[in-house]
């Protein structure tokens, strides 16, 4: 049974309401968030239509506000904003959908405001105002907004969509713009990115830009790629790939992204022919990520050509040692199949040329019996200047395999000590002190040095680099 003093519902409510009341006073007192929550809930018992009055007058408050938004205010911020798009959702909504989709566009609207000020990490509000599309969308079905007036207010924010807070809102619309909804506002779009861009009337817009380009020629870039973007979503929409191919400007095509982007929605309208022109129709002369290659293995297997399909992500995976090449191999293959292809996959990485690439694998994988194989093995290899590498592989290794660990500690203390790098000393002393907890733990060194004679070693060489010793205590 809990205690009386324990904090939940019925052991306040023994407070009885007045007292309950003088300790919310006292407890929101010096603090604009909970007294807002306060009026918000006594504006809730007079009505929604009161809950939206204090909506609107909080919103248009928070757009006037010019104060930059440092990072420790972000969390405060948000939250407000969270309790306005809630309560518009789940108080304004249900009794009175149509001001609650002029609420919701006026909380879209604080956007501007919000990011405009802000001076640290925008994806907290980025995920609020995404939340809210969605909202709108759903609010505008249930208020019975007419398609042609949604479709006019969706294309005039999209024109001021500089911080990507209206990026989800043509996918939510769908339902409540419809086919002719949706025709319309393509209809705007297009015209949109096809008017020629008024020359400036001020001297001051004449001014080129670093790429020799003029102003009204940078807006015009910035307005097409904006109405393209806009169109794309339409096209997915509409479940039409030509039209999105449309949208992608020529000099795009051969790029990886964009490909693999143009290639997915072919294979979902059954054109895996021209997806895998597109794929191999990318620029080379870089390394192709990960997602391509794979978007090419999917095009193999929808054209039935699934033998190829394995060999080129098998392949993928000797050149790369990308793990991720390999899981989407090893899930082709049949039960059993799978454990002997991880078998002499790990032979393959043991031998791979670079040994910091192999390392990286087994520990990405996890394989760590794999990894102090390794590490033991081509210990004459590492790099102990690579310590974003050695110092995962150490604390992955110590546990069970606590040579290896030391291994790779005794890279990082070689490397830091043999080429003088001070701004290290402190760390080789931390990674010394390890090796020296980890000593007791190893039965047999093998071919390394034990710990005592290691220290020693390192005196001889290294015994006057006294910034080193100094740190040793």
């Amino acid at each position: 049974m809990a205690a009386k003093t324990t904090l939940n519902a019925k052991n306040l409510e023994a407070l009885g309401a007045q007292r309950l009341a003088e300790l919310l006073i006292e407890i929101s007192t010096g603090s604009a968030a909970h007294k807002r929550r306060l009026r918000m809930e006594l504006a809730g018992n007079q009505g929604s239509s009161e809950v939206a009055r204090e909506i609107r007058k909080r919103l248009s408050s928070i757009a006037r506000a010019q104060s930059v938004i440092e990072w420790h205010k972000v969390k405060a911020i948000n939250a407000d904003l969270e309790t306005q798009r809630s309560a518009i959702v789940t108080v304004v909504a249900a009794d009175d959908p149509k001001e609650a989709f002029d609420l919701i566009w006026q909380f879209l609207a604080v956007a501007d405001s919000i990011f405009h000020r802000s001076n640290s990490n925008d994806i907290a509000f980025l995920e609020t105002f995404h939340q809210a599309c969605a909202d709108a969308g759903v609010i505008a079905s249930s208020a019975g907004i007419g398609t042609d007036v949604l479709a006019d207010k969706v294309f005039t924010v999209l024109q001021d969509n500089d911080y990507g807070q209206y990026d989800p809102l043509i996918a939510e619309m769908v339902p409540a713009l419809g086919k002719d909804g949706l025709e319309h506002l393509k209809g705007l779009l297009v015209q949109w990115l096809n008017e020629a861009e008024e020359e400036p009337a001020d001297a001051d817009r004449k001014i080129l830009d670093w790429g020799g380009s003029g102003l009204n020629e940078i807006y015009a870039k910035h307005r097409q790629q904006a109405a393209r973007i806009a169109l794309q979503d339409i096209a997915d929409a509409q479940d039409d790939a030509d039209a999105f191919i449309a949208q992608q400007p020529e000099e795009t095509l051969r790029a990886p992204m964009v490909a693999i982007a143009i290639s997915d929605r072919l294979l979902l309208a059954g054109r895996a022919e021209e997806a895998l022109r597109i794929l191999d129709g990318v620029d080379h002369r870089f390394e192709m990520p990960f997602e391509w290659q794979e978007a090419r293995a999917e095009t193999l297997e929808a054209l039935g050509r699934v033998e190829e399909a394995q060999a080129y992500r098998w392949q993928c995976f000797e050149q790369s040692l990308n793990g991720e090449h390999l899981r989407a191999f090893l899930r082709k293959l049949a039960d059993f199949d799978d454990l002997e292809a991880e078998e002499k996959a790990f032979t393959f990485a043991h031998g791979f040329p670079d040994v910091h690439r192999a390392l990286a694998f087994f520990l990405t994988w996890p394989a760590p019996a794999e990894a102090a194989k390794l590490v033991s093995r081509r210990q004459a290899e590492l790099d102990g200047e690579l310590y974003e590498l050695m110092t995962p592989a150490a604390e992955m290794l110590q546990e069970k395999h606590p040579l290896a660990a030391t291994i790779v500690l005794r890279s990082m203390i070689g490397f830091a000590l043999d080429c003088g790098r001070s701004s290290r000393y402190r760390h080789a002393a931390r990674h010394l002190a390890e090796c020296a907890s980890l000593a007791p733990h190893i039965d047999d060194f093998g071919k390394a040095q034990p710990h005592d004679a290691y220290v020693n070693e390192l005196i001889r060489q290294h015994g006057k680099k006294h910034g080193f010793w100094s740190l040793m205590g």
